[in-house]
């Protein structure tokens, strides 16, 4: 007969959790019937609740009633829930040992489970639920208009897809936003400050004056962009990293190609905050909503239909042939089920938008077979991070309730590094996953490069085609397939399925019907609204299609007139012209923008904007500072030159001259008709006009 839990063997600290967890889940019982449940006296009971509420953990109001037995009321705050996670994990602890303590004393054996690091690692199979960031709803409702009165931090985009697998438990182990001792460790050797694996910084990148306002110790509330509290946070840390070693130990490089790179140079916040998080509700999604599963709901899912084994298909691109032979075979060198895992959080700048990707997804899944494959959806951030980035989606996947993941050449490469070189070799992701897989308790599959053979009517992996000089073999490159969309030129049945092509037509067009931006960049006075104009009247002559002239003054006038001239208020001057610019270009327009736009990074940036739905052309007007001063036809460069502008372009403030602009043309003794000419004859090289 198992010994009664009483006050006499339990050790206060497992008398705060069980009082903790009694009061989250049971937060309307009395006084006597919460001191019953976890086995203390009455007396005990009120000690209890002035040490939880001297520490912040709970907040006590009284309650009108005519039960005097309960008139007070009793609500978690987010540290109490942090407090109650931090205090299971403990107590769990504890009693596996006391377990393989008995299990030893009467067999004389170990148990064989897993030495306890996180509540996950004594999980023994893929089906059982992982812990949740999550209060009840009860609490949730409570701790809500609790955080009403908190900080806030509005998160960004990439912030909410992460706190979204942080409370889901997608991220599990993590507990929330990594502390700097667990950044540290991550960002150098792949493992939290306990040894956990974890290869990817989870961090709550927030601004100087944003981290000025936070103390150690603080709970803040983390909103969405509509302003919804979902979660709050108890911030640990807080500390300006060193984003330079970052880039080179996490991403490969320093190297702004690296759209990461970029990002963390040039939009994440300069200060991270660390800290546990309490889930109060997850992020709203109006989209694919029946296609959307938490880790436990897969889980649950496989349990209900006894997959025990389970192959995950990580994808960002649509689903063409070669793909789905890859993952016929992969299922079975696994004897596995299927479960095909597209992502649709952030992907690369320029990949074809998730909407389209679901649909062309949608279009195809009847071409598996039901009983054995299922698809659900990810709402991840990627980082294109390469061999780190394909152990980080194994542990996401391995949370999801998977057993197998496949493994690409290059996956989740980036592309290009600014010498031209691919950031990471072809099996590097391979090479780093295997070597890991065994700790991660999820099992690789390789990824084949499938091409067709022709005689054969069928996909074969490259590598496995004995007769490859005596047959003919098919491929199309993600390029070829970009090109032969832009151009309108076919796509052959053997390559994809026609209704992925008809979605992809459908969100692609051939260039000469798709909207696109002309961006001219160069010095003040170098002749791009002169140019802008004269090109302006020459498409619109063509006609066709709406054109949009963004000119510089023009934007300042109407859309920019509260701002000065420092390098914030130019930066934000441009983005605004990249949105409207993007605005036009994705309704099938033509935006053509003339500002001077000295900085490379903005100029980057408002190209990733605008190529997600159409062509972007940067032009440079090359004209030299010295004519440029030579014309001064407004006066600009004599009031720069005696001190009376500040920080003006070319003077007293640096212009980044474009390294790989599609066009550059010179005024310099050529006329503007010539000029626009030369932006027409590139616009059709272009396949634009």
């Amino acid at each position: 007969m198992a010994t009664p839990v009483t006050k006499s063997n339990l050790t206060e600290e497992d008398q705060i959790f069980l009082l903790l967890r009694q009061l989250d889940t049971v937060p309307g019982a009395s006084q006597r019937a919460t001191a019953a449940a976890i086995g203390i006296s009455l007396g005990r009971l009120n000690a209890l609740l002035r040490d939880v509420a001297d520490a912040g953990l709970i907040t006590i109001s009284e309650r009108a009633g005519p039960d005097k037995r309960q008139r007070f009321a009793y609500t978690l705050t987010s540290r109490g829930g942090a407090e109650m996670r931090h205090l299971t994990d403990s107590f769990l602890a504890r009693k596996l040992a006391e377990f393989e303590a008995l299990h030893a004393e009467l067999t004389g054996t170990t148990s064989g489970l897993v030495p306890f690091k996180n509540r996950n690692s004594i999980m023994e199979n893929n089906l059982a639920p992982i812990p949740e960031l999550y209060v009840s709803y009860e609490s949730a409702q409570k701790l809500k208009v609790e955080a009403g009165d908190l900080t806030s931090h509005d998160l960004t985009p990439r912030q909410i897809c992460d706190l979204e697998l942080l409370m889901n438990g997608g991220f599990n182990p993590l507990k929330g936003f990594l502390s700097e001792e667990d950044y540290n460790g991550v960002v150098e050797n792949m493992r939290l400050a306990d040894g956990t694996l974890w290869p990817m910084p989870i961090t709550l990148d927030v601004s100087e004056d944003f981290a000025a306002s936070i103390e150690a110790g603080q709970d803040i509330a983390l909103r969405d962009q509509e302003g919804v509290i979902l979660a709050t946070m108890t911030v640990t840390d807080k500390w300006e990293p060193n984003k330079a070693r970052e880039a080179e130990k996490v991403f490969g490089a320093d190297d702004d190609a690296h759209p990461a790179v970029n990002y963390l140079h040039n939009q994440a916040g300069k200060i991270y905050l660390g800290g546990p998080v309490v889930g109060i509700q997850q992020p709203v999604h109006y989209d694919f909503r029946g296609r959307r599963d938490t880790p436990n709901e897969l889980r649950a899912y496989f349990r209900k239909l006894g997959w025990r084994k389970v192959v995950a298909f990580q994808t960002r691109n649509p689903l063409h042939r070669a793909h789905q032979e890859l993952t016929f075979r992969a299922a079975r060198e696994a004897q596995a089920n299927l479960l095909i895992h597209p992502v649709v959080g952030m992907t690369k700048p320029g990949d074809v938008d998730h909407f389209t990707r679901v649909r062309c997804y949608e279009a195809v899944l009847d071409q598996y077979p039901s009983a054995t494959t299922s698809m659900s959806l990810l709402n991840l951030a990627m980082r294109m991070a390469g061999p780190r980035e394909a152990v980080w989606h194994g542990l996401i996947r391995k949370n999801h309730g998977c057993t197998h993941f496949i493994v690409g050449r290059d996956h989740a490469g980036p592309g290009k590094n600014s010498a031209g070189e691919d950031f990471y070799g072809a099996y590097d992701a391979q090479d780093l996953f295997r070597a890991h897989q065994e700790e991660m308790g999820i099992e690789m599959v390789d990824f084949k490069h499938m091409v067709y053979v022709q005689e054969r009517a069928q996909y074969e992996p490259a590598d496995e085609i004995k007769d490859a000089d005596d047959v003919t073999i098919l491929n199309i490159s993600g390029t070829e397939l970009r090109r032969r969309l832009a151009e309108g030129l076919e796509i052959p049945e053997w390559f994809s399925f026609p209704e992925v092509v008809t979605e992809l037509r459908r969100t692609k067009p051939p260039r000469s019907q798709q909207g696109f931006t002309v961006f001219f960049t160069g010095f003040s006075g170098s002749g791009k609204s002169t140019i802008a104009n004269a090109l302006m009247v020459k498409l619109m002559e063509m006609g066709g299609r709406p054109v949009t002239l963004l000119d510089g003054d023009i934007v300042r006038k109407n859309l920019s007139s509260e701002l000065g001239f420092s390098k914030e208020h130019r930066d934000l001057n441009i983005r605004r012209i990249g949105y409207v610019a993007s605005e036009i270009t994705k309704n099938g327009g033509i935006a053509i923008c003339a500002p001077i736009a000295p900085y490379a990074t903005t100029r980057r940036a408002v190209r990733e904007d605008i190529e997600s739905f159409g062509a972007f052309v940067e032009v440079h007007v090359a004209t030299s500072i010295e004519e440029c001063e030579r014309r001064d036809r407004k006066g600009l460069y004599k009031l720069a030159r005696e001190g009376k502008i500040k920080e003006f372009t070319g003077i007293s403030d640096p212009y980044d001259v474009p390294v790989d602009p599609e066009l550059a043309v010179e005024t310099e003794n050529v006329d503007v008709d010539n000029c626009a000419h030369q932006v027409l004859l590139k616009l059709e090289s272009m396949g634009l006009i």
